[in-house]
């Protein structure tokens, strides 16, 4: 065809263009998404999205169209700081399901939240405090607190902003915060629920201390490093029993922890020997003859760390023995502060895998150890030697004053001075250093120690009474929900969270801070934990403040004169201590069921959500310490269902860390490719495991995108001219449209199902490639001749438009929960109206008589032998042989009878776009191109024979031989 109108008429040869049908859209082919992605926000925010959606469900409630309520309770992110992509990945994995649950028919509620008390942001200010030389002790509480509320609103707006770029649908306007006034009230109540059952008890045992925060911490605020620790081999002389005269010989990688030593533990499984010793080498602080218990299994590597050259093995020493046998403390010649006697007891804890297969054992500083004390009824042998500060406290001879790790986490001189003092009393046998894993706090990245401190604990494994369906400890009713009342996505979810219930210690609730909900509770002076009347049990009382931190907030427990004002008039003030700890802020998160769904209109009724959904460290966290505060106060998990998402690395799989330069912000993303390649990067992987995303990533994101988008924008082109009035029913269409809109029933399964089971991946995968191979390969290639074409009315054309409607509709509704924006910009260029939004609509019903398997069977059997055409033409046009495909006439031989059937009854060679084609039985002699897939047929290349329509580009034998000069018959009775 000429080049350009121009060279057509000087050349004398007819233009055609203007007779064409060609696409007409408005719909741009670049995206521009960081441009046009802020413009749809205000839209939708001026459009009021989420409130037009609630309204929606409101005017159906209560008749039989009504909808069924879906509420995805949002885990609190926490208000300290800019939008990392981990919380990108977290919140589009929400806004697909809730999206796609409202599409689906169901009332689809989404209530952001914030967590905003906390360590975190309490150092935060007492950094600004030591910056300006205050010290934060001498700042009044309600102050401090006042500037942490102040930090935290500054960044819920930053964060509110930001995950709205994203696209997340929700009630940004009036989002659940845990400083507020409501919900600390709740929060109190809560709490105190825990105090009215009797769960709540005040214990002193060790848990895991930040010397550096000067708090305690729970299992889900530490994360664990590696580190260089010393180790030692220590001996503790056995002074009764029939091992006396000998030592028996421990390991440990924490010398500081030996002053505090009550014991030492063995293992009753494991075999241990008497060992003596023959011969030194260098220099050895072992000496010869002298006789050391070890377990056989590790007395090699412990003897040949201490440089002994040769030892003999004296004897089996078996646990009855080691039972009787009693230790001196290795610092009992050195002062009389540890002139006490050291038991031998079992426990369970000991193996033979590494060290000597002896523990000492300092119940004040290991859960293990304290266990171990506990079940003999021995803590009152514990001790409090070591303070928050993780310094020595005064008391502790030769150690006063030395800390374990100074106040920026580095290694004080406690374990030094300890090594010092074993070497002086010659109790130390080898020394090193090891690297290993060791808890550190996840905030300030500091080493934590076990310390023994008064702490207020739930007892996980005592009946609570009220509803014991699911049983009568919290312990049980978490299991038991486990099991049998929450679904898991994925499965292993359930294992992992039954696994830590099971073997939980009691839960500690208290925090030494000031930022946060109190425990708003009172003892009584002088009493004993074990004394009745201990913990103050009064309604009243609990009413009084509830009532007070609605008003003012939790502030009120700080305010001066507060015990007189919850306290009166009911009891004297002067009898009771008001406690000042502040609850884990795990509880505030936890509580969350309580004021974020139960006590609010869009919650839920029984505050149960049908979804929590967060990261694979949850089950340590939000899902842990909800299960555990929900079954201590209804009875049972607060939630029906449990998602839970890998983390996010960089493209070659490794940790982002802002020191190697590997991190990708939400914000530079959106700022160069839009969000909505954020959301399909999300909809593209697998998020059960841990996701990968990085520059390479992202283009091939982006790269599918486009692809999406020039379908969308073909659709949009070729519908420009059609409306409903001029849709072809069902009954008249070509097969090829009936086989298209089959795959539409077949894909609107595939949606629902996918979307139901939040399987995304599957859900995009299946309509990424029904777009660009069942539609822009086959589909819309096949049909751009119609289109383009035909006469505007045509039957073929106008099935062509019915299917393309069909299709936008489905497509732009089906894909809306994943790209948000550009579904709505499709949908905006198909639908008119200031009020119109794709994000207003439900998935279309499909019709069940579209689902067409006989059509089904034949197009596969089409698509088989036109992919052995095409093969065949491209062969051709590789060669050089021709340029285009409507060069080609080419016969197809085809061996199987109803295949060739099936190819007679339909226009095959515009399947196959050429301008002629012949479908004959018999295979050829000579060569012929196959495919080794598809046998049976055959191609035999032809070029076609005739004139080239100036109009359509067909060759054909009659192209100017009609009244209009240079085309063919079809394109003859268009022109009329």
């Amino acid at each position: 065809m000429p080049e350009s109108r121009a060279q057509s008429e000087a050349e004398g040869v007819p233009d055609y263009r203007d007779t064409l049908t060609l696409p007409s859209t408005e719909f741009p082919m670049r995206a521009g998404l960081p441009k046009r992605e802020p413009d749809l926000l205000a839209r939708w925010s001026r459009l009021r999205i989420y409130d037009r959606l609630r309204e929606k469900a409101s005017t159906v409630r209560g008749t039989a169209a009504e909808r069924p309520p879906f509420v995805l309770h949002d885990g609190p992110p926490y208000a300290n700081g800019h939008l990392h992509i981990g919380h990108a990945l977290n919140k589009i994995l929400k806004d697909m399901i809730v999206r796609s649950q409202q599409m689906m028919g169901r009332d689809s509620r989404y209530v952001p939240g914030w967590d905003c008390h906390g360590l975190p942001i309490e150092w935060k200010i007492e950094e600004q405090y030591r910056a300006a030389g205050r010290d934060r002790r001498d700042v009044p509480v309600v102050e401090l607190r006042s500037e942490c509320r102040r930090f935290a609103e500054k960044w819920i707006e930053i964060q509110r902003t930001e995950f709205q770029r994203l696209g997340v649908i929700g009630n940004w306007d009036d989002p659940y915060l845990t400083m507020d006034f409501e919900a600390e009230a709740v929060i109190a109540e809560e709490f105190m629920a825990f105090v009215m059952n009797g769960s709540l008890y005040r214990g002193s045992k060790p848990v895991m201390w930040s010397p550096v925060e000067k708090t305690a911490l729970a299992e889900a605020e530490v994360e664990y490093r590696e580190r260089k620790s010393p180790e030692i081999w220590v001996r503790f002389p056995v002074v009764q029993g029939g091992l006396a005269g000998a030592s028996v010989l421990i390991w440990t990688t924490t010398p500081w922890t030996i002053p505090s030593n009550k014991a030492v533990a063995y293992g009753r499984s494991i075999a241990y020997g008497l060992y003596e010793v023959a011969a030194t080498e260098g220099d050895c602080w072992a000496r010869p003859g002298e006789r050391l218990v070890l377990a056989d299994a590790l007395a090699a590597h412990a003897l040949g760390k201490s440089r002994v050259a040769r030892w003999d093995r004296i004897r089996d020493v078996n646990a009855a023995e080691l039972d009787s046998c009693v230790c001196r403390h290795p610092f009992a010649d050195l002062d009389g502060f540890w002139s006490y006697d050291v038991p031998i007891i079992e426990g369970g804890f000991v193996s033979d895998d590494a060290g000597t297969g002896f523990v000492h054992t300092a119940p004040s500083h290991g859960a293990d150890d304290y266990e171990a004390f506990a079940s003999r009824g021995w803590t009152d042998r514990m001790t409090h030697n070591v303070g928050e500060d993780g310094e020595f406290h005064p008391h502790v001879p030769r150690f006063a004053g030395l800390r374990v790790f100074d106040v920026k986490g580095r290694e004080g001189g406690a374990n030094a001075a300890v090594i010092e003092s074993l070497v002086e009393a010659g109790a130390i046998i080898a020394r090193g250093r090891l690297e290993h894993s060791y808890p550190h706090s996840w905030r300030s990245k500091a080493p934590v120690i076990f310390r023994n401190t008064p702490q207020w604990f739930v007892a996980i494994d005592s009946e609570v009474g009220g509803d014991d369906t699911y049983g009568a400890t919290i312990r049980q009713r978490a299991l038991a929900s486990i099991d049998r009342l929450v679904a898991w996505t994925p499965p292993s979810g359930r294992n992992r969270l039954y696994s830590m219930i099971e073997s939980r210690p009691d839960w500690v609730l208290s925090r030494q801070r000031a930022w946060g909900v109190p425990l708003t509770c009172f003892v009584r002076k002088g009493a004993d934990q074990q004394d009745d009347g201990f913990l103050l049990r009064d309604a009243r009382v609990n009413a009084r403040v509830a009532a007070a931190f609605r008003e003012e907030g939790a502030d009120a427990w700080f305010r001066e004169g507060a015990s007189d004002r919850f306290l009166c008039p009911d009891h004297d003030p002067e009898d009771w201590e008001q406690v000042f700890d502040i609850l884990d802020v795990w509880f505030d998160s936890g509580s969350t069921h309580a004021f974020a769904l139960r006590d609010r209109p869009d919650g839920t009724a029984d505050g149960i959500a049908d979804l929590y959904l967060e990261g694979t460290d949850q089950h340590r966290g939000w899902f842990h310490s909800s299960m555990l505060q929900a079954c201590g106060t209804t009875g049972r998990a607060p939630y029906h269902g449990v998602l839970t998402h890998g983390f996010t690395l960089d493209e070659n799989g490794m940790k982002m860390s802002k020191s190697l330069g590997n991190t990708v912000a939400p914000e530079n993303v959106t700022r160069q490719y839009g969000a909505d390649i954020l959301r399909l990067w999300v909809a593209q992987s697998d998020y059960t495991a841990d996701l990968r995303i990085g520059p390479e990533i992202l283009r091939n994101a982006a790269d599918s995108y486009r692809r999406l988008r020039n379908s969308f924008r073909f659709m949009l082109g070729n519908l420009a001219d059609f409306d409903a009035a001029s849709a072809v029913p069902l009954a008249e269409m070509p097969e090829l449209e009936r086989w298209v809109l089959h795959r539409i029933a077949e894909l609107d399964r595939v949606v629902r199902e996918g979307y139901a089971r939040y399987d995304f991946q599957k859900v995009f995968q299946a309509l990424f490639l029904f777009c660009t191979s069942d539609l822009s390969s086959f589909y819309f290639d096949i049909r751009k001749d119609a289109l383009y074409c035909d006469g505007a009315r045509g039957l073929t054309r106008r099935a062509a438009q019915t299917v393309l409607d069909h299709l936008l509709r489905r497509l732009a509704t089906w894909l809306a929960p994943v790209l948000c924006f550009t579904m709505e910009e499709v949908w905006l260029n198909r639908v008119s109206g200031d009020a119109a939004s794709v994000h207003l609509e439900d998935f279309p019903e499909t019709p069940a008589v579209w689902l067409d398997e006989a059509v089904a069977k034949r197009w596969a059997a089409v698509r088989k032998a036109r992919r052995v055409v095409t093969g065949a033409i491209e062969v051709k046009r590789r060669d050089k042989s021709i340029g285009s495909s409507l060069e080609a006439a080419p016969v197809v031989h085809v061996e199987d009878p109803d295949m060739r059937k099936v190819l007679e009854s339909l226009n095959f060679a515009d399947v196959c776009i050429t301008s002629g084609l012949d479908v004959v039985a018999e295979m050829p002699d000579g060569q012929a191109f196959r495919l080794e897939d598809v046998p049976g047929v055959a191609v035999a290349f032809r070029a076609a024979e005739g004139g080239k329509c100036l109009r359509c580009w067909k060759i054909l034998p009659d192209v100017g031989s009609h009244r209009h000069e240079g085309v063919c018959a079809r394109c003859d009775s268009v022109l009329g």
